[in-house]
């Protein structure tokens, strides 16, 4: 019965965590075509489903190491920015990865980037049980799968929610830098500051994608 309950409560928390990490995976994806995504984010999900497992064994200091909120949340503003430079053409005509390994690539760093959370609330549901931590995260492949194919294919049908998306990532990207350890140390950014930040960048993203898509509407260079 507590296995059951653990395991009902990892479900619950992939339900409530997957979001995130689906909406940086479908923007990274958007540009390949449309029968690669699906092998994409399958292979990319599964490869940082490896690394989590490595990963939870330290989970508890995973926060507490400088330096790594500040790179993860610098990549995925860098993804938003990609996806933005890339939205004025056709998703099938923009410039995809080289190679669909390079893609899987993006997709794995992306997943772990943003699977801070996760990993932090499956170790405490677990309480260490090894094979509760496995079936969490497993358990969370399914969820990301179907849930970035969605968005990704729903960005294909309505763009002006890759400006949405592009806007939500600089709000996580924003956060977690200033989350990082050597950020909260140095500056000790109050929730009012962090707010407005994130604000700025998730606004100053979505005008930055507008004003480009504008320009080349209009024929000018970008």
């Amino acid at each position: 019965m507590h296995f059951l309950l653990s395991a009902l409560a990892i479900i619950l928390i992939d339900l409530l965590l997957a979001g995130d990490n689906a909406l940086v995976i479908a923007l990274a994806v958007r540009a390949l075509p449309k029968h690669e995504r699906h092998l994409t984010i399958v292979c990319g999900a599964a490869g940082a489903v490896v690394l989590r497992v490595a990963l939870t064994a330290v989970a508890a200091r995973l926060l507490t190491v400088p330096y790594l909120q500040i790179a993860g949340g610098l990549f995925i503003l860098w993804i938003a920015i990609k996806v933005l430079v890339d939205v004025s053409t056709p998703p099938d005509k923009a410039p995809a990865p080289h190679r669909l390994l390079q893609a899987i690539w993006y997709v794995m760093v992306a997943d772990i980037t943003m699977s801070t959370d996760n990993i932090l609330a499956i170790a405490g549901a677990s309480k260490g049980d090894f094979w509760l931590i496995l079936f969490g995260l497993a358990v969370s492949i399914p969820f990301v799968v179907l849930s970035s194919n969605l968005l990704a294919n729903l960005m294909d049908r309505f763009p002006a929610l890759i400006y949405l998306g592009a806007g939500i990532l600089g709000k996580v990207g924003g956060e977690m830098i200033l989350t990082d350890p050597l950020v909260a140390h140095a500056w000790n950014p109050t929730l009012a500051v962090r707010y407005s930040v994130e604000a700025v960048l998730a606004l100053g993203l979505i005008a930055y994608g507008a004003g480009r898509r504008l320009m080349v509407a209009q024929g000018r260079p970008t």
